[in-house]
């Protein structure tokens, strides 16, 4: 009897362990069953165990694939003469340097371009678009580099069989709670792919592009700043005149009226001087409002506070330029104008683009791998590991292919076409400054002596009226052209200067060179 028991013991003790195997086997069966839509979803949002963490080996997407196609457009957004995005009117302004001193400041000619340099928006902006184009090179540049990243995951499931129609007999339907803890390293990489590559080169061309382009906004800054120092120069020198004229209307007011109570000259000779000394006055405030404004503007373009008072220290006199030789200072300036150059950097890039969208076309080869501690817990655990190698071959895609094509091959032959215009454009800058220059010349000469012409006739005028000769309208008359060659000589003196600024910038000299230009050769 003891023995017939100890057998009936020991097989349901060997029916207990079929049953706890067999429940291991459905439970292993559920999971294969059920677990395979789960874990396609769980591997999307958290790798775990040997599932290989996707990757973004595959071909590169041509134009599609990077930034490139905006910045293109970069190079072609402002006043024809620079290649910035910045817009012209950027570098009419700056951001504030310091706060106001309170007292009357000297501000020379080299301290205001000093300041534009530092401050002015344009600069600021283009320094924020080469960042910009460095950053994409950047993200271009991953994409040929080895990918490693990390995880570490634990997955706590308890899955409930008879959700899923599996039931068996004897057999509980909620399986679990149970663990499955990773911790994996991946490891991606591009071994073959040359769309990749291209878009690269063009990213690599866009960046050198956009440092020739922040090396041609200082150029424009010179030119900017110097333009508004010498046109309160100018204004300056017209307020001065004008001071002088008002002067010369007082002396002859007071003769007039002397004259009249002296009883040789009748009331309309006073009258008459009256008028032309009020319209001095008048002419005088708005001469001195402009110079106020254009100040204001000048300190707008180089960062310095509104409200600070300062006055110009250079006035930048009349110097004659020697003739120069228009072939060669063309030649010049088609090496040494930054712009110009930063078009030929798009040329290339939109070239590397070009060939990037016909590489689409070709296989990708890459690897993905990842290692790492598979198990229950970290103390129960082994390692594991997956390499794979990957071919991708593109098959049917060919409305893609093409149209990248046709995009790519618009947009190298666009800047090709602007780089041939960008070489006009610097040719007829040339040319244009080098005319303003010798045109402005002969109007300085030419109104220098109006100038003294005018002073001449109004002293002989004035002469004759207080000699009690004439009367005092050939004064008033000659006072008007005196008023008229002054602004015409004021005005020839500033078109002189400018053009010659402007020159350097043609030439690409305008930061390093003005001094030489503006004080003649």
């Amino acid at each position: 009897m003891v023995q017939r028991n100890g057998k009936i013991v020991a097989g349901r003790a060997i029916d207990t362990e079929v049953a706890r195997l067999f429940r291991g086997a459905v439970v292993v069966l559920g999971l294969t069953l059920l677990g395979q839509p789960m874990l396609a979803q769980d591997t999307q949002a958290s790798p775990s165990g040997n599932q290989p963490r996707p990757t973004q080996t595959g071909p590169s997407s041509g134009p599609q694939s990077s930034a490139m196609a905006g910045a293109q457009q970069q190079l072609y957004t402002a006043s024809g003469q620079n290649g910035a995005q910045v817009s012209s009117d950027s570098f009419k302004g700056s951001i504030v340097e310091g706060t106001s001193t309170g007292n009357l400041m000297d501000l020379s000619l080299d301290d205001a371009i000093q300041r534009g340099l530092r401050n002015n928006l344009g600069i600021i902006l283009q320094s924020a678009a080469q960042k910009n184009a460095n950053g994409q090179r950047l993200e271009e540049l991953q994409s040929l580099l080895p990918t490693l990243t990390g995880a570490a995951s634990i997955n706590v499931q308890q899955v409930n069989l008879a959700a899923y129609g599996l039931k068996f007999p004897g057999l509980h339907p909620i399986v679990g709670p149970f663990q499955v803890v990773d911790f994996r390293a991946y490891l991606t990489q591009n071994l073959f792919n040359l769309s990749a590559l291209q878009n690269y080169l063009a990213a690599k061309h866009n960046f050198a592009a956009s440092k020739l382009t922040a090396q041609d906004a200082r150029d424009l800054v010179v030119l900017t700043v110097g333009n508004a120092y010498l046109v309160c120069v100018a204004d300056a020198a017209r307020v001065e005149a004008v001071t002088a004229e008002l002067a010369t209307s007082k002396v002859t007011l007071d003769q007039a009226v002397a004259a009249h109570e002296a009883g040789t000259s009748p009331k309309l000779d006073v009258l008459r001087a009256q008028v032309d000394y009020q319209n001095g006055q008048q002419t005088l405030i708005s001469a001195k409002n402009e110079l106020s404004k254009d100040k204001l503007a000048l300190a707008r373009v180089i960062g310095l506070p509104l409200d600070q008072e300062y006055r110009l220290t250079d006035l930048v006199p009349y110097a004659a330029f020697n003739d120069v030789d228009p072939q060669a200072t063309v030649e010049q300036a088609l090496k040494t104008r930054k712009d110009l150059a930063a078009s030929g950097e798009q040329v290339k890039a939109a070239e590397a683009q070009k060939k990037s969208a016909w590489d689409y076309q070709l296989p990708v080869a890459s690897f993905v791998g990842d290692f790492g501690d598979l198990g229950q817990t970290p103390g129960h655990s082994h390692s594991s590991y997956t390499a794979t190698g990957q071919l991708t071959v593109p098959i049917l895609q060919i409305a893609k292919t093409r149209g990248q094509n046709e995009v790519a091959a618009a947009n190298y032959e666009q800047a090709r076409a602007r780089l041939g215009d960008q070489a006009q454009q610097v040719n007829q800058d040339v040319h244009d400054a080098i005319l303003d220059i010798q045109a402005a010349a002969k109007l300085v000469e030419a109104t220098h002596s109006n100038v003294e012409l005018a002073n001449e006739a109004l002293n002989e005028a004035q002469q004759r009226f207080k000699a009690g000769v004439s009367d005092n309208l050939p004064v008033s008359q000659a006072q008007s052209q005196t008023e008229q060659a002054n602004d015409q000589y004021i005005s020839a003196l500033y078109q002189h200067n400018i053009a010659k600024l402007s020159l350097a910038r043609a030439l690409g000299a305008a930061q390093t060179n003005y001094k030489d230009y503006l004080g003649g050769k």
